[in-house]
């Protein structure tokens, strides 16, 4: 059959063999090419700690806060293993880290802290997510939604200021709270809540002063026929200290994982993250050799050095430059110049027998053939001065998280 057009006619020797319509599918990277940093997280552990906190609350429901990807583990993974394990409900901070969830197939009651909705009111009934008011203002917003939407009255959690001065009601707005929500039964007041703003410090009479003004609020509004069916309160810290906090359900975090909010709290927590790479690369350098950005090490002895293929941009913050420490082979190899974006040096001269592709330990236990140790998330926030919190939630989405069961 001839072509009717002339130009296609002219290169038609050409495709004798006609090219083919599908294309061939690339190979997929070898997984002997993919870096080999990554997280490890322990989902026995995991149960471990939610039964911990469980019996520390009396048996109280536990709703787990997973905000921040889950501190950093993960929350798709860790949510679908708590819900299987018991817990009873989950607290995020954004909007959209409750949607991440319910597409993940959560069916949980999923409670939004963060208390910002914008002019995202809708989103919050499509995916089922129970929103935290702290504004009498926002009662309308969310009724007028409802009505807007033809959805039945939506469940509602409101924050009550005792102290932590970042958002919640102050007692001075309560009678407004009572006025917008009797005029509106769109909305359905479930539950009430308040956070601790000092929980995790060495004395209790914050919590009991809070707790203090929290019962203070619950009474206004029940003189002002609001009742709630929910009251709570108490975070990791205040699970463990105050029996007083624990209410109607707890809402532990960093317990969860592992962390003690303060050290001496609860030593039956089981860490659930460990981090971990290899070695990729090793040098001789003679004294008076420098390493790194800046040039800020500089060898004073002949210095085996060991690059790993980690940096800031994972979460091995740039703090730690020339002073933290990672294990390899069970023992502590100095961390040698500027931790880089995506690297780092070691100082392995003391490390009998290194090599390339050895393990070297970020986070976590490392049992090696020169001995065992732990690096904490407690020991490297006390090193970098700050938080336990922010050293998990540093660990970035790029490192891989691998789930396993012992």
């Amino acid at each position: 059959m001839t072509s009717r057009n002339p130009a296609l006619s002219a290169i038609a020797p050409a495709l004798a063999t006609p090219l083919p319509r599908v294309l061939r599918p690339q190979r997929a990277v070898p997984a002997d090419a993919v870096r080999p940093t990554r997280a490890e997280v322990n989902l026995a552990n995991l149960r471990h700690n939610l039964r911990v906190m469980q019996r520390a609350a009396g048996g109280r429901p536990v709703w787990a806060v997973l905000k921040a990807d889950g501190y950093g583990h993960g929350a798709k993974a860790v949510a679908r293993t708590l819900e299987r394990a018991g817990a009873q409900g989950m607290c995020v901070a954004l909007l959209e880290e409750g949607i991440e969830l319910r597409d993940a197939g959560i069916k949980l009651p999923i409670l939004v802290t963060g208390g910002y909705y914008g002019r995202a009111w809708g989103e919050l009934l499509r995916h089922d997510l129970t929103p935290v008011l702290h504004d009498p203002g926002q009662v309308e917003l969310l009724a007028d939604e409802v009505r807007f939407s033809g959805a039945e009255p939506m469940r509602a959690h409101v924050k009550i200021d005792t102290g932590m001065s970042r958002l919640g009601m102050s007692h001075a707005e309560l009678p407004r709270l009572a006025e917008a929500l009797t005029r509106h039964p769109e909305v359905k007041l479930e539950g009430l809540m308040t956070h601790f703003a000092c929980a995790d410090a060495g004395e209790t009479p914050s919590i009991e002063a809070q707790l203090d003004r929290f019962d203070e609020a619950t009474a206004v509004l029940a003189r002002l026929g609001i009742v709630p069916a929910l009251r709570h309160a108490a975070n990791s810290a205040a699970v463990l200290r105050s029996e007083r906090a624990w209410l109607d359900l707890v809402r532990p975090g960093i317990a969860l994982f592992g962390v003690e909010p303060k050290a001496g709290l609860c030593r039956e927590l089981r860490p659930v993250m460990r981090v971990r790479t290899e070695i990729v690369a090793l040098r001789e350098l003679p004294v008076g050799a420098t390493a790194g950005y800046g040039g800020t090490w500089v060898a004073r002895r002949p210095t085996r050095i060991a690059t790993v293929p980690i940096g800031y941009a994972d979460g091995l913050v740039r703090a730690l430059s020339n002073q933290g420490a990672l294990l390899v082979r069970g023992k502590r190899a100095p961390i040698a110049g500027a931790v880089s974006m995506d690297m780092t040096m070691l100082d392995v001269t003391d490390v009998e027998g290194v090599r390339l592709g050895d393990e070297c330990c970020v986070l976590g236990t490392q049992k090696g053939p020169l001995g065992e140790d732990t690096i904490s998330v407690s020991e490297m926030a006390a090193e970098l001065h700050t938080i336990p919190w922010e050293v998990m939630t540093n660990v970035s989405r790029r490192v891989p998280r691998f789930y396993r069961e012992p």
